[in-house]
């Protein structure tokens, strides 16, 4: 049998190449996570064999843990190959970047390369990035949001995507792995508590820059209800028409709101949580962007998920399986994808862009006044929305001041959502006000 080295195996005549050996396993880690070192086999894969005295495998034990950081602890013990007496080591870890002797190596092919200080340093990052979710929370089980939690168990039971009941916080916290010896994880904290470190700023702007402000709003809350408040602000500030083509009046969105719910999702998703800055969501007058403080992954390209090629990287684990759960996300990094051909479906043309700090989605705005994005199935709908939702919305009460809210979304053609916004905003403004309870109230206009 011919043995041969790779990038996780690595052979030693014997035991005086010992410091090679700790050399070779910290680089073989630091490239794949495992790697094997023989002690008893020549470069070209010969057999030779090791001699084996009484002290001679924890020497062998020893010298890695000395001489590693963090500390590897590997397997030792000895193996016969082809009849001959070797030693065969085997060491497994993730908490890379590892040292040998105060450097860090990386395997590249059968040899043993010294990481560059970018290398480390990068690699350090990472490694903060990726165990930032799993830090324990300064938050407690008392700072959870339980109904939050109950809805979430709601949408995860319906969609099948999980197979135990609800009987508290705690357990159900516990079986989802968002607990660390009764303690919430930093997962837990954004997912289920309403105070947290979390931030989604929202912005119109005049113009097709960042010099003049419209409005602006901050958002805090929990993961899902973050993502509902956004979604509410874009879908409440964009420019909606109907469409008269069918027996039934249907109001369409100039951005297609599913892809636009995607992009959010997807944005809370996989943002970088060990950056304090907030992710965004910016309306202008030709655009909306969906920003999120976490870079794209270096070694691929956005194009490669929208042609279906990329390979999901996670960079929140706990927070993305619990959003898949629920069906909030999808797996298998198809979220822009999705979006791209919700988005071609619409004839609404969309960009996903690398930027230092993070990634933006930018959906571009069609100009309907020109007659761009109307084409639907051959024919021209050209009718534009003369009243606006506001208008509706008091036109309706003053025609039924008992109306609820999915009467309200069903009469306008739009998502419970856009009501919510658009009432809430309505509220503040004092154009409206509630009277009596939410079920057997009214409302008034002012």
């Amino acid at each position: 049998m011919t043995y041969k080295e790779s990038e996780t195996i690595e052979f030693k005549k014997s035991t005086a190449e010992l410091k090679g050996a700790v050399v070779s396993i910290v680089a073989m880690l630091n490239k794949h996570g495992r790697g094997e070192v023989y002690f008893g086999i020549a470069d070209d894969g010969k057999v030779l064999g090791q001699t084996i005295g009484r002290m001679t495998i924890k020497d062998v034990t020893q010298a890695v843990v000395d001489n590693t950081e963090p500390k590897v602890y590997p397997k030792v013990e000895a193996r016969q190959i082809e009849g001959k007496d070797c030693i065969v080591v085997e060491a497994h870890g993730i908490d890379s970047p590892y040292f040998a002797y105060g450097r860090a190596y990386i395997r590249v092919g059968e040899s043993d390369k010294v990481m560059s200080p970018h290398e480390i340093e990068t690699r350090i990052l990472n490694k903060k990035k990726f165990l930032w979710e799993r830090e324990i929370s300064e938050k407690t089980l008392a700072d959870v949001n339980e109904e939050a939690v109950k809805e979430f168990m709601r949408k995860a039971k319906t969609a099948k995507r999980i197979d135990f009941d609800f009987v508290n916080v705690k357990s159900t916290l516990n079986k989802l792995g968002l607990l660390h010896k009764n303690q919430l994880t930093h997962a837990a904290e954004i997912l289920f508590c309403d105070e947290n470190s979390m931030e989604v700023q929202a912005a119109i702007f005049a113009g097709t820059d960042k010099l003049t402000f419209l409005d602006i709003k901050s958002f805090k809350g929990n993961l899902f209800n973050l993502r509902q408040q956004a979604e509410v602000y874009v879908a409440g500030n964009m420019k909606w028409r109907a469409d008269l083509s069918e027996s039934r009046r249907k109001e369409i969105p100039e951005i297609p709101v599913r892809a636009l719910s995607e992009a959010i999702g997807n944005s809370l998703c996989h943002r970088d949580y060990s950056n304090p800055k907030g992710n965004e969501v910016a309306i202008f007058k030709d655009r909306v962007d969906i920003y999120n403080p976490g870079t794209f992954p270096e070694e691929l390209d956005p194009q490669d998920f929208v042609n279906g090629d990329g390979y999901s990287i996670l960079r929140n684990p706990l927070i993305a399986e619990a959003m898949y759960k629920s069906e909030d996300i999808e797996k298998w990094a198809s979220g822009l994808k999705r979006i791209y051909d919700e988005c071609a479906a619409n004839q609404v043309k969309v960009e996903f862009k690398r930027v230092k700090t993070g990634f933006v989605v930018s959906f571009y705005r069609p100009k309907w006044e020109e007659g761009e994005g109307l084409e639907q199935g051959g024919q021209k709908t050209r009718e534009k929305t003369r009243e606006k939702t506001r208008e509706k919305i008091l036109r309706l009460i003053k025609e039924n001041p008992a109306i609820t809210t999915s009467e309200f979304a069903e009469k306008l053609g739009i998502t419970l959502k856009g009501v919510e916004w658009s009432i809430s905003k309505m509220k503040k403004e004092g154009l409206i006000k509630r009277a009596g309870p939410d079920k057997g109230g009214h409302w008034e206009v002012c």
